[in-house]
């Protein structure tokens, strides 16, 4: 199949739904689809470029003022590329993850050109507070429903609308007029993960990890509290890799706490130190609420590791309490700290956790996922097919 996917956030963006959205694009084209992906260019120009086989349409983009780490197209240049691309293409089925940008723009054409849609939500209200200046009177609240209005307004036009666990969809459905929404884990190639923590070396102490963008939803400064209350004891060091607008403030935080010496800020790495990190972590550790999947607790439990999570939103459909880790009450960091110490001070119990973690993990094997894509592609794709020649009967 010809394949159009419309992203707002697109390698080498380090989040979830940039991950996803990569993997996906390829795990098409080596089953032999012809993928296009339409995003924002990384450099500002745009550009058309095939990269390990997927084609890349990279729109002129500019800075987003308040989070440098973005970029962003403007309206009009995603309308005129968008439909100037399925004009060429005439693809089979188009896929946006997002709503705000390009899968705005891609949700529009699709209909303009008959094209069949399918739409991915990895989107939370809670995910752009930190970006949007918002004034005072503003309540949180409110922005959160006129975010799931508009979200409404444009998945409303696909024909079929999925996220990435049953928790994310119960909260589609709870707060827009979609209704059959499916849910398709976002997957994961776990060997790649398990091989690497075979091969990784051990620190002098056990250690925490954390992975992600430093921003307000992740709550990493209650990791860092937790962490500086852990019995000294055990020699533990913390690890933060990923960058965002809060990292300044988290290394002032673990100074005026008395920690920066054992807590360590990697920013962005490549690959292979990624996976060197996962390896050698005695617990992976995830304070974010507003998570609708997780991919990096995917990752760390697919090297086998116990995991320490909020228990909110999806994150309690991969972290099963007592099992594979600990569920600590979000913002509450004595429970967290406690969880920490109890897997830091306890080898027999992470292996045991960490074994259950490969088990579970399981359930979400990237080639699951691309079945189930597939099979959703094909449906869609005939549905309008079978539309098309009932019109064409009706009009002869």
């Amino acid at each position: 199949m010809r394949v159009v996917l419309g992203v707002d956030t697109y390698a080498p963006d380090v989040n979830g739904s940039a991950q996803f959205s990569r993997r996906l694009a390829l795990g098409l084209t080596e089953r032999g689809h012809e993928v296009h992906v339409v995003c924002a260019s990384d450099r500002g120009p745009g550009r058309v470029e095939s990269v390990d086989g997927v084609i890349e349409h990279r729109i002129r983009s500019y800075r987003y003022p308040w989070a440098e780490s973005f970029r962003v197209c403007m309206p009009w240049d995603a309308k005129l590329q968008v439909n100037r691309l399925l004009t060429d293409l005439r693809p089979d089925v188009a896929h946006l993850q997002c709503h705000i940008l390009l899968g705005r723009a891609l949700a529009a054409a699709a209909r303009s050109h008959d094209v069949p849609l399918v739409a991915t939500n990895h989107f939370m209200p809670e995910n752009v507070f930190g970006y949007v200046p918002l004034p005072r009177a503003l309540t949180r609240r409110l922005v959160s429903s006129w975010v799931w209005w508009d979200l409404n307004r444009v998945f409303g036009r696909a024909d079929l609308v999925t996220a990435p666990t049953p928790r994310a969809v119960e909260l589609l459905e709870a707060n827009t007029n979609i209704r059959g929404a499916r849910a398709v884990s976002c997957g994961i190639d776990s060997d790649r993960y398990w091989q690497a923590s075979q091969l990784a070396g051990t620190g002098d102490g056990p250690s925490v990890l954390f992975v992600g963008r430093l921003d307000q939803e992740k709550h990493v400064d209650q990791l860092i509290r937790a962490f500086a209350q852990l019995p000294s004891d055990l020699s533990a060091s913390l690890e933060i890799i990923g960058d965002g607008e809060e990292r300044s403030v988290l290394r002032a935080l673990a100074a005026r706490l008395g920690v920066e010496d054992r807590v360590h800020f990697h920013g962005f790495v490549s690959d292979a130190q990624l996976l060197a990190a996962y390896g050698r972590c005695a617990v992976f550790c995830m304070p974010g609420v507003a998570e609708l999947q997780s991919l990096v607790t995917l990752e760390a439990m697919s090297a086998g590791k116990p995991v320490v999570a909020a228990d909110a939103m999806a994150l309690p459909h991969l972290v099963h309490h007592g099992r594979n880790g600990w569920l600590f009450a979000p913002g509450d960091v004595e429970d967290l700290t406690g969880r920490l110490s109890d897997l830091l001070s306890d080898p027999q119990r992470r292996r045991r956790m960490g074994e259950a973690s490969r088990a579970i993990v399981a359930e979400h094997a990237l080639s699951a996922t691309l079945d189930s894509f597939e099979e959703i592609y094909n449906r869609v794709a005939g549905r309008r097919e079978v539309a098309v020649d009932e019109d064409e009967e009706e009009a002869a």
